[in-house]
């Protein structure tokens, strides 16, 4: 074992030592949607007298957070985002109206004199509005002397020793201290029983109390900010709802619910036991198949893949990521796509020993790592580019998978370039293994590979034929976003979604009968899978929800709320202008990648190809009649990403072999790179394919969608890299100026030098 191997193998007992230690010490964090609960983003709006900025914002989120503190959720999460708007998370809370209720309370809290019963006039210039006491008796008050935003706190309290029974005690800060003194202490001047004696609270142009100032406060003495008490005949829950709307009852700033999601504990539990079948079982394929493929290297690499597995679940439980369901499905994909860098090195190996058959295994798999690392540097790099797209572009659930996948990818390289390489290089040193040719998987090479390179296909020939098939493709696809429209999701269009399961089966066209006679008239129902019912419609608040929930119960008997999606019209145009911006954002970016990568017209073929398979992916999804939303953006950046992944490896391989024959003709150089990379991208997309048809079978119907997109991605990506991106830069090069690359010089030969320098593996005997 060499030096950097047992580097390698000590770093890598090192990492894995520490994941183990996490996964035992450390539990997940759950999104919402994978536990259950409500999740609402609040627009902060501007006031009269406050304007929507971050530190108004942050001031209206601290009030939220002592208003929800008072509903009793467990663990409820609030965090600002951007300038203007509050994210509330709440766990475990089905029922969002009694949260929506107190967080939507937003009037300022005042406090004022009273001068007397109310009488309808108005004519003095001070005076305040008439309003009803908590009996119901008009009270005339002068205008506010103090806001809610003076109240330091207050607490509910139970006095049993004077037997006043359940209190509010207040206390105000400083300077409204002394403004609440000189307001009690003028009340107290009136005699006992005088309206003006009292002193009036208002929230929300509502009397919540209008305590009388005790007999025993002195004319102009007024009672101290810090023993203040409001007595009456309160019960436990009264004081206690009282104590909150004196406290958090002044806002700086009003908000709207402008996203609203409620999702039930029961689905989340099915879409985490999918997800782990799902991936158990794809994984097993996977491993299975590159075991098969490249025999006990394959299976060393599957080792590799469990403790890819291992280490990215630890990163993500130790940075605190949310796992949210996209992100699951984002933790399972990334199993497959992990083997892509095992297949590069495996293939590059099997090159290297076909081309030096005297080579030792050991040699022909460093230079198979040496080879590859260029083709595994710019894959890794380009889907890197698209999920950082999905965490700054997207919103919710799709941020996590965004952060999911990126995680996967730095993992993956580690697993592969670490892991596996010191797994599979101290396997080579072994004599057993070098020299049974049917053991190691690396001394022969495949059968794809065998039987291209015997048939010699020129598929790059004619160029233009290939160019046209795809133009054609693209025509199907414009056609059916044409035709059939894009079934914009709810996220998109704005509206409420909401997905029923009831006791009794309920077909569709009762569903809408029973809607219709219940005012629900422009209400979209369709079944949602294993008998449950899914209702589209546009403004519907939390009490046009009961009403319609009731409405199906009357036919369906017990009906619980599964799924709950509200998303406002503004924030809807939001997020599909967002949308639009992230694949406008994702084509530059890759396109100005590939660019200093490589050659302009590398570059502009693979965007071409890229956008071929947004165009066509969206397309299948018109044709289908599925929906487009946010999970569907998520799968079409990664589609993204992996196309261009693949035209990268290929366009890699064109730029090595072009620069050992400069004068060879490029078609001849492109047929030559797609015959030696055809077998990597057929393994890498199986991989891939393992896992996808086992969440679209077994990952049910939350994460159905987002399985089929990246199937229809990963296939037209697959055709579009060889078939689409290469025959476009043989066009496009016929027009380019640019001489061919230039050969790399070898591994430590420097120009001025008069030899180079030896390979570490080579022991410099020559015959």
């Amino acid at each position: 074992m060499t030096r950097a191997t047992t580097v390698r193998a000590v770093l890598a007992a090192a990492v894995l030592l520490v994941s183990v230690l996490i996964t035992l010490t450390m539990s997940p964090r759950l999104g919402l949607d994978l536990q259950g609960g409500t999740r609402m983003v609040l627009q902060a709006k501007d006031s009269e007298t406050a304007k929507a900025d971050r530190e108004s914002t942050e001031r209206t989120l601290e009030v939220l957070r002592q208003r929800i503190d008072s509903l009793g959720v467990a663990e409820p999460t609030l965090t600002r985002s951007g300038e203007d708007r509050i994210i509330v998370e709440l766990p475990d809370v089905q029922d969002p109206r009694k949260a929506a209720e107190v967080i939507g309370r937003t009037a300022q809290l005042s406090f004022h004199a009273v001068q007397g019963p109310g009488s309808g006039k108005d004519d003095r210039a001070d005076a305040g509005p008439t309003l009803p006491d908590e009996q119901g008796r008009a009270l005339e008050l002068g205008p506010a002397r103090l806001s809610g935003a003076g109240v330091k706190d207050a607490t509910a309290v139970f006095d049993a020793q004077q037997g006043a029974g359940w209190t509010v005690s207040l206390d105000f800060h400083k300077e409204a201290g002394r403004d609440w003194t000189r307001l009690t202490g003028e009340a107290a001047c009136h005699p006992v029983q005088d309206d003006r004696r009292r002193v009036a609270i208002v929230l929300d142009d509502q009397i919540i109390s209008s305590p009388q100032v005790a007999p025993s406060v002195g004319c102009e003495a007024g009672l101290p900010s810090g023993s203040t008490q409001i007595t009456g005949s309160f019960g436990a829950d009264e004081a206690r709802e009282l104590a909150l709307l004196i406290k958090g009852g002044a806002l700086p700033l009003p908000v709207e619910i402008v996203e609203q999601r409620t999702v039930g504990p029961t689905l989340g539990a099915a879409a985490i036991d999918a997800s782990a079948r799902a991936a158990l079982i794809g994984a097993a394929a996977t491993a299975l198949f590159i075991t098969v493929v490249y025999r006990l290297f394959g299976a060393l690499a599957a080792v590799a893949l469990a403790a890819y597995g291992l280490i990215s679940y630890a990163a993500l439980v130790a940075l605190g990521v949310t796992l949210t369901l996209p992100g699951l499905a984002g933790f399972v994909l990334a199993i497959g796509m992990a083997v892509d860098a095992n297949v590069l090195v495996f293939e590059r190996a099997r090159e290297e020993h076909a081309q030096h058959p005297g080579r030792s295994l050991r040699s022909s798999l460093t230079a198979g790592f040496r080879g590859a690392w260029s083709a595994v540097a710019d894959s890794n790099v380009t889907t890197l580019i698209a999920a950082g797209l999905l965490f700054f572009l997207g919103s919710g659930p799709v941020k996590g998978f965004g952060v999911t996948l990126a995680i996967g990818v730095l993992a993956s390289m580690f697993s592969a370039l670490v892991i596996a390489r010191a797994l599979t290089e101290t396997a080579a040193g072994s004599r057993f293994v070098s020299d049974y040719r049917g053991v190691n998987g690396i001394a022969f090479p495949g059968r794809v590979r065998t039987w291209l390179a015997r048939r010699e296909p020129r598929l790059m020939r004619s160029p233009r034929r290939w160019l046209l098939i795809s133009a054609a493709l693209v025509a199907v696809a414009v056609l059916g976003i044409v035709v059939r429209g894009v079934n914009l999701g709810v996220e998109f269009t704005g509206g409420r979604l909401v997905e029923y399961s009831t006791s009794r089966p309920v077909d569709v066209e009762r569903a809408r009968t029973a809607l219709a006679g219940a005012g629900f008239g422009d209400a979209e129902v369709t079944t949602a899978g294993a008998g449950d019912l899914s209702v589209r419609t546009g403004g519907l608040d939390n009490e046009g929800e009961q009403a319609l929930r009731a409405a199906l119960a009357k036919e369906g008997g017990t009906t619980t709320k599964v799924r709950d999606e509200l998303i406002g019209p503004s924030l809807g145009d939001e997020l599909r202008r967002n949308a639009l911006i992230a694949l406008g954002i994702a084509v530059l970016v890759q396109l100005a990648y590939l660019a200093v990568r490589f050659r302009w017209t590398f570059a502009l073929a693979s965007v071409g190809a890229l956008v071929h398979d947004v165009i066509i992916l969206t397309g299948a999804f018109a044709w289908l009649g599925r929906t487009v939303d946010g999970i569907f953006l998520a799968a079409l950046l990664t589609v993204i990403g992996y196309s261009v992944n693949d035209s990268v490896v290929v366009f890699d391989r064109v730029r090595e072999l072009w620069a050992k024959a400069r004068r060879v003709p490029l078609a001849t150089i492109a047929d030559r790179a797609v015959v030696q990379t055809v077998p990597r991208t057929v393994n890498t997309g199986m991989g891939a394919l393992f896992i996808l048809v086992a969440l679209a079978v077994l990952g049910g119907d939350s994460l159905a969608d987002f399985a089929l997109a990246l199937l229809i991605g990963i296939c037209v990506g697959t055709y579009s890299s060889v078939l689409t991106a290469v025959p476009a830069a043989l066009v496009l090069e016929r027009s380019s100026k640019a001489p061919p690359p230039a050969r790399k010089r070898s591994p430590g030969r420097r120009s001025g030098t008069k030899a180079a320098r030896r390979d570490p593996l080579d022991n410099g005997a020559r015959v």
